[in-house]
C-alpha cells in the first residue's frame, strides 16, 4: 500500500504551504509569540518560547506539519499539519493551524484550508478538525469554510481532559458546492 504525501508544497495565489523546516523558527516563532493568537485555544501559553518550541519541534518529528508561506513578503505566517491519517475510514485531520494576527479575518485562512482539502481529498473522502470547546474564533471559522458539527465533545487521549468539538467536512459535501466556501 502507498502512502499519501503528507508534505506536498502547495501553492495558492497568496500562499505557499511547504514542509515546514528546522530554520522556519525564527519567523515562525514571531508569528506565534502573541498572546492573543493562543487566548482561546485549549494551549493558551504556546506563545512562550519553550511551550512553542515543543509544538514546533513535533510538527518537525510528524512529517506531517508545514509552514505557511506569504507569496508576496516571502515569510513565515503560521503552520497547519494533516494528522490522524485513517485508510480505513478514508480520513484525515487537518489541524494544529495558526496564523499571526495581522492575516486573520481576510482570505488567508479560507486558501490555506482550500490547498490542505484539495489535495487531503486525493487521498481520503472526510477531514475533520478538532477545534477546543472554548476557541469560538476558531469554530466560527470552521462554519464560514462549511464545516459540519458532530453532535457532542470529544477528548484527546494526551489532553488531560480538554473537551473538543469536531467540524468534518466530506469530499462530496465540498465537490457539490462546499468549495466555493473556502475559494
Amino acid at each position: 500500500m502507498t502512502h499519501p504525501d503528507f508534505q506536498p508544497t502547495l501553492v495558492g495565489p497568496a500562499i505557499t504551504i511547504r514542509p515546514m523546516q528546522a530554520p522556519d523558527w525564527p519567523e515562525m516563532f514571531a508569528a506565534a509569540s502573541d498572546p492573543e493568537v493562543w487566548r482561546l485555544h485549549p494551549v493558551s501559553d504556546r506563545y512562550t518560547e519553550p511551550v512553542f518550541r515543543k509544538f514546533f519541534d513535533g510538527g518537525i518529528e510528524s512529517k506531517q506539519a508545514f509552514g505557511l508561506i506569504d507569496r508576496a513578503h516571502n515569510r513565515v505566517i503560521g503552520s497547519s499539519r494533516y494528522h490522524d491519517y485513517k485508510p480505513e475510514e478514508s480520513a484525515v485531520e487537518i489541524g494544529w493551524t495558526f496564523l499571526a494576527r495581522s492575516y486573520w479575518g481576510g482570505a488567508t485562512n479560507r486558501e490555506v484550508k482550500r490547498l490542505m482539502l484539495e489535495h487531503a481529498f486525493t487521498f481520503a473522502d472526510t477531514v475533520v478538525f478538532w477545534v477546543g470547546e472554548k476557541n469560538f474564533r476558531s469554530q466560527g471559522a470552521m462554519r464560514k469554510i462549511g464545516g459540519v458539527l458532530r453532535a457532542g465533545f470529544f477528548e484527546r487521549p494526551v489532553s488531560d481532559g480538554t473537551r473538543y468539538v469536531i467540524f468534518e467536512i466530506t469530499k462530496a459535501r465540498y465537490r457539490d458546492g462546499g468549495q466555493k466556501l473556502v475559494a
